[in-house]
């Protein structure tokens, strides 16, 4: 389903948190191309350690979640140290 806000694309990044710098990458190059971009807002696996307080975790499980319902574009990003690999729309 491709819908767009304005003229804007609206684009999901999904991931691990460990590739922190690949998120950010992603996240700058898809704004500068005009995008709307949704993206990880603490990463855990990669020093933001607010994230394993209790209940913390459980709650951006249930964010990340609920960002995947608004989405109007979902670019699943499979992402490794070396390569981002963008896919839509995939997700459930």
């Amino acid at each position: 389903m491709r819908q767009i806000v304005g003229k804007y694309k609206v684009i999901t990044l999904c991931g691990s948190s460990r590739f922190k710098d690949a998120f950010m990458e992603a996240q700058k190059r898809l704004t500068l191309e005009g995008n709307i971009v949704i993206s990880v807002g603490l990463f855990g696996h990669s020093g933001d350690d607010e994230v394993w307080t209790e209940g913390t975790k459980e709650m951006l499980d249930d964010m990340h979640k609920r960002k995947i319902d608004i989405k109007l574009l979902i670019s699943r990003q499979q992402i490794t140290a070396a390569k981002i690999d963008c896919r839509s729309p995939l997700h459930t």
